[in-house]
């Protein structure tokens, strides 16, 4: 299983890394679309549709991303609506859990899965046309809560956060997850931004500080923090309502593509909400 997961994430890498690098416009957004059509297709099974109803679901969600990306660029304010949905939609997913939402038609399920995942694609092409600072800078926020939130539920959790959606999540773990991604703000802002800022564009970090200072842009971190364990609990109650470990076995070792993007779905649009809203809804 290691060595799988390990093959997993080299490959991966030899993926994104020469999308993320290379100068041409294309090999990013098609790199993009790919994983949300993989997602769309996951999402598909996990609500209901299997074989050919869920490949035609990916290929649409895929489609619709495309059509819809020039209407929500020319409209700035999506982000707000979409930030502001995902503090709403993850408050009532997880108070109705796994039992609520297999309740809910399958027909409202499937909806809702564009709604999830295509905000997430058009902020991930906003970022990078941010920059590639500011791009890697709000993923590796993303991980940076889930590798210390890990590492801290491991040595300290007690006092479980969810107990029939999630059992390994603690209340330590978010903790740690808050601490570890103040920690990397802090790095960010005095050590990469001088360094790459120039030729790359300034960090989500350094954006959020120098809009709001320090005090209103860690407060900011903070809800993104914990937007991040909204995106993973809600995936995992989805999974559980399905009765699945993983969202699928596409990636050997990881499990499915939702299981590697869950945390970003909510943070990736909410994080340029925050910003947005920072800049007076100029950004």
């Amino acid at each position: 299983m290691l060595l799988h997961r390990i093959i997993t994430a080299v490959v991966l890498l030899a993926v994104l890394l020469p999308t993320l690098m290379s100068t041409a416009a294309w090999p990013f957004p098609v790199f993009v679309a790919v994983t949300m059509g993989a997602a769309g297709w996951e999402w598909a099974r996990l609500n209901g549709w299997v074989g050919w109803r869920a490949g035609a679901y990916g290929a649409a969600v895929l489609l619709l991303g495309a059509v819809l990306y020039p209407l929500v660029r020319a409209q700035p304010a999506w982000v707000g609506l979409a930030g502001a949905s995902w503090v709403l939609g993850g408050v009532v997913a997880l108070r109705m859990g796994s039992l609520g939402w297999a309740a809910l038609p399958s027909a409202l399920r499937l909806v809702l899965g564009p709604c999830v995942l295509l905000p997430a694609a058009w902020a991930l092409l906003t970022w990078k046309g941010m920059g590639l600072n500011a791009l890697l800078s709000v993923l590796c926020l993303v991980w940076a809560a889930d590798v210390l939130a890990y590492a801290a539920g491991r040595l300290w959790g007690r006092r479980k956060l969810a107990p029939t959606i999630s059992p390994g999540k603690s209340w330590e773990g978010v903790a740690g997850g808050v601490v570890g991604v103040l920690a990397v703000a802090l790095l960010w802002v005095t050590t990469i931004d001088p360094w790459l800022s120039e030729a790359h564009g300034l960090s989500v970090y350094g954006r959020l500080v120098a809009a709001w200072g320090w005090p209103m842009g860690a407060l900011a971190l903070l809800v993104l923090a914990a937007l991040s364990v909204v995106g993973d609990l809600v995936e995992s109650l989805i999974k559980r309502a399905a009765g699945a470990k993983d969202s699928s076995q596409l990636l050997p070792g990881h499990g499915g593509v939702l299981d590697r993007i869950d945390a970003l779905l909510p943070v990736l649009p909410a994080a340029l909400g925050l910003l947005w809203l920072a800049l007076g809804g100029m950004a």
